[in-house]
């Protein structure tokens, strides 16, 4: 019988007015891996702060077994910012110790892709303080899983991980002993990892057996048998499992549920995407030209990204765009972006972009737009247009479409200042979506989304009749949302790949043993250079280039340890005036155009430190 690790009992936790959690009872038993979703705001992350008693409930109890060791990865990490990684990691191990050991090195490669940290500038020996949120994270789960505790608690893991190194922590998860509480929104993660979920909803929290496709079945037949309100919740949860049953068996390596009811479940359900009806439409929108690159070139700043590229995005294209990091696909959606902003005037470094005439793009980048916290919600989709087609007869208000995307009549008079960074990122989608584009670039589209809005948004891409191109890290979504697969492997060229997401991987795969090949070829014959294309090799960048990236490099971690500054004085000022509601307001649109800053400087450096 397996044992007990924690227990919530009858706990409840109240925000004001609102009771987050109502009198939920739980267990976390050896072996259990639990996947936690919900919408934003319904308490995942204060259930799983309280489930580690970093949180106390204000109802309730929550009780662990004697002399369990509890590991826990927060959205905010504790590392010393002046220690070293090798000191945070390693715990100052001799080099011979920790490279012997398989786990070690294993953990290192899988989430820093190469023992010797390719990106960070001194390997090991980096100091953590200027380093972005997103290494800083890398760092605080690599330390995580180097421990043996018996329960890992892990707050959005996924988050700041590309698809190869999410791929590498689900073989990971599933081959420890551990068990499991995980909150994210990567779907496809969770159907590989969990064996239960928490579905948290208005206070209170549902549970399921299986994974993803088993909780989606679940949920499905539960709305059928007791929903009549929740029509439009229902029909949405049916379509998406069609497309998870129709698809099964290269998307889930679990299909327990039972099949015989899923496929009765689904017999009315049709496919997703009506392609030639919709490809019809896009062509009458369109007419024959959308992008087309001819010899282009792509450099950010002295690095070459892409080079000689020809490519063509047609009328009704859905394109997923996958690549490491670097390796170019955001500068080339800009360079898309600027050639159709300059009506053509503005072109790569070599080549040319054609634009299509009829081309109306819209363009979802990874910042959210800044607008102006007095502003309702409402009121801000509605400066774009009070009425949009969605293609197919579908016409809907900015209220409507508003209800789509989570925001209910009492949301819709919500100022925007005080939206979380979910909230924000849902109604910058919506604005865009009230323009009419007939050409959408999604940059990380699902960033800071839960699953139900996830769902919303693939719904209304299904009947959108235009071309698209999407970057993202979440596997589910791309398979979801596209059609054909693009991947940048970081060697200059665009590949089609046609068998997606998977054929990335095996690729990927291919080129990291070749370079280690290689290393261990050069290693063996002294004073031979390595490789030139190797993932671990020499810098991209030489001589005064090389001096001038630097430069720029320590110019920016000094700009993000100001920025640092401020953040922390920021927090202070808001524990000081929690009472003081209008302070707290303005202290938060402080904090939140701090922290979008710190980002964008972060990614500079990040782009950087990926040349040198």
């Amino acid at each position: 019988m397996a044992v007990n690790l924690a227990t919530i009992e009858s706990v409840t936790k109240v925000y004001g007015t609102r009771a987050l959690l109502d009198g939920v009872s739980l267990g976390v038993s050896e072996g259990d891996r639990i996947g936690v979703v919900g919408r934003n705001g319904d308490g995942k992350t204060t259930l799983i702060r309280m489930l580690a008693k970093l949180e106390e409930p204000d109802g309730g109890r929550i009780t662990h077994a004697g002399g369990v060791e509890m590991a826990v990865l927060t959205q905010h990490d504790s590392l010393d910012p002046a220690a070293t990684i090798r000191h945070e990691v390693i715990a100052d191990r001799a080099d011979h110790e920790w490279l012997g050991d398989a786990r070690i090195r294993d953990i290192i490669e899988g989430l820093f892709g190469g023992l010797d940290l390719p990106g960070f500038p001194d390997g090991l020996d980096t100091v953590i303080g200027p380093l972005s949120g997103g290494e800083r994270r890398r760092i605080a789960l690599a330390k995580l899983l180097l421990g043996s505790p018996d329960l890992i608690v892990l707050d959005e893991p996924t988050n700041h991980l590309d698809v190869e190194g999410i791929a590498w922590l689900a073989r990971h998860l599933q081959n420890r002993r551990s068990a499991l509480v995980c909150v994210t929104h990567d779907r496809w993660f969770l159907d590989q990892v969990c064996t239960r979920m928490w579905d948290v909803q208005h206070g209170s929290v549902h549970e399921y057996e299986g994974g993803y496709s088993d909780y989606v079945f679940a949920r499905a037949e539960r709305t059928r048998i007791e929903a009549t309100e929740e029509q439009k919740r229902q029909n949405l949860a049916r379509k998406e499992l069609a497309w998870l049953r129709r698809g099964a068996p290269a998307r889930t390596s679990k299909p327990r549920y039972r099949i015989e009811a899923a496929n009765a479940l689904i017999a009315d359900v049709p496919e997703p995407r009506d392609k030639s009806e919709l490809m019809k439409f896009a062509n009458a929108r369109l007419g024959r030209t959308v992008f087309e690159l001819e010899g282009v070139t792509v450099k950010a700043g002295p690095k070459l990204l892409l080079e000689n590229v020809t490519w063509q995005l047609g009328p009704g294209d859905r394109i997923g765009l996958l690549g490491v990091n670097g390796a170019g696909k955001t500068s080339l959606l800009r360079a898309l972006r600027d050639a159709y902003a300059s009506e053509g005037d503005v072109q790569p470094t070599s080549g040319v972009v054609k634009v299509g005439k009829t081309v109306r793009l819209a363009y979802l980048s990874q910042e959210v737009a800044e607008l102006d916290p007095a502003t309702r919600v409402l009121q801000a989709v509605e400066q774009v247009r009070s009425r949009v087609d969605l293609g197919k007869g579908r016409e809907m208000s900015a209220g409507q479409l508003c209800e789509q995307f989570g925001f209910g009549k009492d949301k819709q008079w919500t100022p925007v200042g005080d939206l979380s960074g979910g909230e924000r990122r849902r109604l910058q989608l919506l604005r865009l979506l009230m323009d009419e584009p007939n050409v959408l670039f999604l940059d990380e589209p699902t960033n800071d989304l839960d699953i139900e809005t996830l769902n919303q948004l693939e719904d209304l891409l299904d009947g959108w009749p235009g071309s698209m191109v999407v970057i993202s890290h979440d596997r589910f979504f791309i398979e979801r949302t596209t059609d054909v697969t693009y991947a940048l492997l970081g060697d200059r060229r665009m590949r089609m790949l046609p068998n997606g997401v998977d054929e990335y991987l095996e690729r990927r795969t291919a080129m990291a043993a070749a370079a280690a090949a290689a290393a261990a070829s050069a290693a063996a014959v002294p004073g031979a250079a390595p490789a030139a294309g190797g993932e671990a090799g020499a810098s991209a960048l030489s001589g005064g280039d090389l001096r001038a990236a630097k430069k720029e490099m320590q110019k920016l971690e000094r700009q993000i340890a100001k920025l640092d500054e401020k953040e922390s004085k920021l927090h202070s000022q808001l524990a000081e005036h929690a009472a003081d509601f209008s302070k707290v307001a303005e202290l938060d649109g402080r904090l939140r155009a701090v922290r979008e800053e710190k980002e964008e400087l972060e990614m500079s450096w990040l782009e950087l430190a990926e040349q040198v």
